[in-house]
């Protein structure tokens, strides 16, 4: 038996795949086994080299091969591999890293809580909303306000808030207080005249604050773009409107920044474009590129000195991981960072966004299932219709988005194929790193893998 071979039938034996179908890959198993990256490539065992077109997982922002970043990793390794941050103790790596990510972050959010992932920030910042109004006497207040099709992660409190319905029929059921508005999904209102101007998700959100009653609800959780959900680039001015809507009813608001953060919409943080603070924002995915696992929320100076000042002495703060603050993960990501800003990969991911939404826009001319094209920086989605005109969408029985991702694939382009109540998109986010020609080479490939999705099904 061959060496590929030999991995496909020890992966279907063996490894039960995340956010996969488990019954697919235990017959046919694995459909790519790659073996290495450089730059925005990955190569695959035979040596096929792929755009990473997802930076992974919206995550590999520098890009894929970046030995300086390994080098950090074996220095911190070899002096201190691990030390834990409960009970007060400390470590150089965590302060400097919070110290760094306080001096990113907008406006006054300057105090970090590490984690190890997406999930686990949005969490933490789930149970320190509760525990910020119980210590104020309002214990009834621990409802969080999320947006269908939003994504925040696959803990039972995430998967909570989270509002994709295959992620809820498979963990129910789910914990309580969680409710779901209406997401700024632009193409697809009804409401918004004469133009959707994020008016409909506000509105929504309202409703569902009046209806719990704004004694019993907490916070207000948004990803500035909606990533898993479709890439849905809110209107100009949403964010705006849903800190306000809090800052009326006395809600916190909550940016999940896990996909957003770290220059992939053009700026350091997607809140950046409203000039929006929110009371936290909760971080992952491009903090590290992918590199070694990290996460983490930031919250107010003005949030920590109150729950700082409402906790008695001596009381424990009784929530934390083991790998909080992981001294590995924090050199790496100062490093991540140190790269970025010498690179200027933000301005980066703001120049290459424009050319690619120019040309995805193109290809949306020419094309006749492209219905739609969202893009904000270098985090876009283009979404197949059957017909232009009356947006009508494809059956969920063609699988459209799927086609066009597989056809992608085989031209050397990995995408995301995103089918959600009835929609076919799919998603494109490449490593910040990403230059003009490469940007034209990703087009190429699309705009090809498009046609002969076209010829296939009309």
């Amino acid at each position: 038996m061959s060496n590929i071979h030999q991995l496909i039938e020890l992966d279907k034996k063996h490894y039960l795949h995340p956010a996969s179908p488990a019954k697919d890959n235990f017959v046919s198993g694995p459909m790519v086994i790659m073996e290495r990256g450089e730059g925005i490539y990955l190569y695959d065992r035979d040596g096929k080299q792929y755009i990473d077109g997802l930076s992974s997982l919206w995550n590999v922002n520098i890009g894929h091969g970046r030995k300086e970043i390994a080098q950090v990793a074996e220095a911190q390794m070899s002096k201190m591999a691990f030390s834990h941050s409960f009970n007060r103790f400390s470590h150089e790596g965590a302060i400097r890293l919070a110290e760094k990510i306080a001096s990113l972050a907008p406006g006054n959010l300057g105090v970090c809580q590490f984690t190890s992932g997406g999930s686990e920030a949005n969490e933490t910042a789930f149970k320190l909303i509760r525990h910020y109004f119980k210590l104020k006497g309002e214990s009834k207040r621990y409802k969080i306000i999320s947006r269908r099709r939003a994504y925040h992660g696959i803990s039972i409190a995430a998967t909570s808030a989270t509002g994709i319905p295959v992620f809820h029929d498979m963990a129910g059921p789910l914990a309580d207080g969680f409710v779901h508005a209406a997401a700024p999904y632009s193409y697809r209102c009804e409401v918004c005249q004469p133009a959707c101007n994020g008016d409909c998700s506000i509105q929504s959100i309202r409703q569902l604050i009046l209806q719990e009653g704004p004694e019993s609800v907490a916070a207000v959780i948004v990803e500035p773009v909606q990533g898993a959900g479709g890439v849905i680039v809110p209107p100009p001015g949403y964010l705006a409107k849903v800190r306000k809507l809090c800052d009326e009813f006395g809600l916190l608001m909550v940016a999940d920044e896990v996909i957003t953060g770290f220059g992939r919409t053009g700026k350091w943080f997607g809140v950046n474009h409203d000039e929006v603070v929110p009371d936290i924002m909760t971080v992952a995915k491009g903090i590290t590129s992918g590199y070694i696992p990290l996460g983490g929320v930031i919250i107010s100076e003005r949030l920590h000195r109150e729950i700082v000042d409402m906790t008695a002495t001596g009381q424990l703060l009784a929530h934390g991981y083991t790998y909080s603050g992981h001294p590995t993960a924090c050199a790496v990501a100062l490093k991540n960072i140190e790269i970025m800003e010498a690179e200027r990969l933000v301005e980066n991911a703001n120049n290459m966004g424009r050319l690619l939404a120019a040309g995805l826009d193109q290809i949306k001319k020419e094309s006749t299932i492209i219905g739609n094209v969202s893009c904000k920086g270098l985090i876009a989605s283009v979404e197949l219709v059957q017909d232009k005109s009356s947006k009508t969408p494809f059956p969920g029985t063609m699988k459209t988005a799927v086609k066009l991702f597989e056809s992608a694939l085989k031209r050397g382009l990995i995408t995301r194929a995103i089918a959600i109540d009835n929609t076919d998109i799919v998603a494109v986010c490449p490593p910040l790193i990403i230059n003009q020609t490469q940007i034209s080479q990703m087009l190429d490939i699309l705009n090809e893998s498009i046609r002969e999705v076209e010829s296939s099904i009309l």
